[in-house]
């Protein structure tokens, strides 16, 4: 479904839309479920049956044949019982699975600025502990209703014919009872949908600490980070606490209903029989039915929580999938094919939803392509966010970006991006193999072509010098590796992408002078015909590129080459020579 289908579509339409491509299974357990009902509705008529005709009249022949029947009836009872369970669970495995996948798919569309405002416990536990919930709604819900409404009904209807009076009676308690537990499923409802975001705040602060759990050590405030959780821990027990209120009054109401069915069968049919309208092989029957359908009702019941935390986390999950993409591409996008590099910024502003404060004011800037850009200047002054604007990682408020003559708003983002190879600062790693890091810059390359991106970047005799080679395990974000050799592996992606335009983001920051010297002399040599900006605090690095932008408070305050730049004596040459005098 589109997201402007999840939008017009109702909750029990979007959750039955995942029925259909497993209706096979579906329809096979709700067959299962009827054969188990029709059985459990046969004993009590049998019963009566045999307490009316067989005892009385010694037929023993006949009385243990109907005995093998039912043992043969409950044999098959059991096999259908395990088909239930089997593959109705399969089944609701089978939704959770096409769910998860539309979610996470979903996911990806949504922009950088999404995933500057959610955490990721959060959306952690929406994909995985919520969609459980989902699970057991498919396969339980239509299940259990199933089962119960028709084991209730055909109870109902067999005791009009025993004794019309006492079942009027029962037709009376059941919707008395349906009643309240409709009122406190609504109570339930609300109190599971706080302790589903209590628990993914809970999965979010987790995530943080352990995360974080190095540089907790390094302060040692492992008591600070213990009294996050503990506060977190705390509204997570209120939460629950209210839950579990509703969910006593619900059970406490439902066992009274429960109890005092049979009370009621055995003081108005015991009224019945010393009136003489009844005998006591009917109620001994009535009371066989009391028995079969107590369990449907306390199936409901349990039911209804079960309801409560399957449409909480649905309702949650069809929250984030009614999101429309803060970037989407046109209808009639083009893709972005035989790259320049041309690259022209026309009066560009920005600001960031996160806060009101305008980070680029009016910037203009026309980069011919093969030209390297060097862009400094002090932190915050919006150097990053001017070059995350190029891949479109987030849209201009006004002006314009073009590449080739293009602008980034017309032409699909994948084509867009494959152009453009980026290398941040924060470098990311996989919990993978070094050569899997690799790879990702282009997924069919061939083991020989990682190898020479690895030789490029100047990582290959690290990893040769580790056990497993290229295989070497390289941790939770990198975590057993140097930064430099995160820094360094990073940088081999992109020459295995080997894109025509360049964007470096401190790509060298965590280098020694050493191992930053090699892989400068191997950019300057990938930068060659490319269109390169290059993002630097270190201004040594960049004295060789063709121009040097000055960005500081997010305007360009300077342009020209080092030499240009330094005679002006200016802001780069206040940064440059505190560098030196530091160095």
């Amino acid at each position: 479904m589109t997201t402007r289908e999840f939008q017009q579509r109702g909750l029990l339409s979007i959750f039955l839309h995942y029925f259909r491509p497993h209706m096979g299974l579906f329809l096979l357990d709700m067959a299962c479920a009827l054969m188990i009902s029709l059985v459990d509705l046969s004993f009590p008529y049998i019963s009566r049956l045999c307490l009316y005709e067989l005892i009385p009249q010694s037929r023993y022949r006949a009385f243990f044949a109907v005995i093998l029947v039912l043992v043969a009836a409950y044999l098959l009872r059991s096999l259908l019982q395990f088909v239930v369970t089997y593959w109705g669970h399969t089944f609701g495995v089978l939704v959770e699975m096409d769910i998860r996948k539309d979610l996470f798919t979903h996911l990806q569309t949504l922009s950088f600025s999404f995933y500057d405002k959610n955490r990721t416990g959060h959306l952690m536990s929406r994909l995985t502990s919520e969609l459980f919930d989902i699970t057991e709604l498919a396969h339980h819900g239509p299940e259990d209703v199933f089962i119960s409404g028709v084991t209730i009904l055909g109870a109902v209807a067999i005791l009009f014919t025993v004794q019309w009076r006492l079942a009027l009676l029962m037709l009376v308690l059941i919707p008395l009872f349906l009643a309240v537990v409709m009122h406190n499923r609504r109570q339930m409802q609300e109190t599971s949908r706080r302790v589903k975001q209590t628990n993914a705040g809970i999965n979010a602060d987790i995530e943080s600490s352990l995360s974080g759990m190095r540089t907790a050590k390094a302060f040692t405030n492992e008591g600070v980070e213990r009294d996050k959780f503990l506060r977190s821990n705390e509204l997570f027990k209120t939460s629950k606490r209210a839950n579990y209120r509703a969910m006593g009054r619900f059970f406490a109401s439902m066992e009274f209903f429960m109890s005092i069915m049979p009370v009621t069968v055995i003081a108005y049919g015991g009224w019945l029989i010393m009136d003489g309208q009844m005998d006591y092989v009917d109620l001994i029957t009535f009371s066989l039915y009391t028995a079969t359908f107590i369990n449907p009702i306390r199936k409901l019941s349990n039911l209804s929580e079960m309801l409560v935390n399957g449409f909480a986390g649905l309702s949650r999950f069809v929250e984030l999938m009614r999101l429309e993409p803060d970037l989407e591409d046109k209808p009639d996008a083009a893709e972005l094919t035989d790259v320049k590099g041309l690259i022209d910024v026309d009066d560009v502003s920005f600001t960031y939803e996160r806060d009101d404060t305008e980070v680029l004011h009016h910037v203009t800037l026309h980069v011919a392509p093969g030209e390297t850009i060097a862009v400094v200047g002090p932190s915050g002054g919006g150097k990053t966010t001017l070059c995350s604007l190029i891949p479109r990682f987030y849209d201009v408020d006004s002006g314009s970006i073009s590449i080739d003559g293009h602008d980034v708003r017309d032409v699909t983002q994948r084509s867009l991006r494959r152009n453009i190879g980026v290398v941040q600062q924060d470098v990311f790693l996989f919990a993978a193999s070094i050569a899997d890091n690799i790879r990702y810059g282009r997924p069919d390359a061939t083991d020989a072509e990682v190898t020479a991106a690895a030789k490029q970047a100047e990582i290959y005799d690290d990893i040769m010098a580790m056990p497993d080679g290229f295989d070497t395990f390289v941790g939770e974000r990198g975590v057993l590796l140097s930064g430099g050799q995160k820094q360094r592996i990073a940088i081999a992606r992109i020459f295995l992408k080997n894109p025509p335009v360049l964007i470096l983001d401190e790509a060298t920051s965590a280098l020694d002078s050493i191992t930053e010297a090699k892989i400068q002399r191997a950019f300057d040599e990938l930068a060659k015909g490319r269109t390169t900006l290059i993002i630097a605090h270190r201004l040594s690095t960049v004295r060789n590129a063709h121009r040097i932008l000055v960005v500081r408070d997010g305007v360009i305050t300077e342009e020209g080459t080092h030499a240009r730049l330094m005679a002006l004596n200016g802001d780069y040459a206040n940064l440059y020579n505190t560098q030196n005098l530091h160095g």
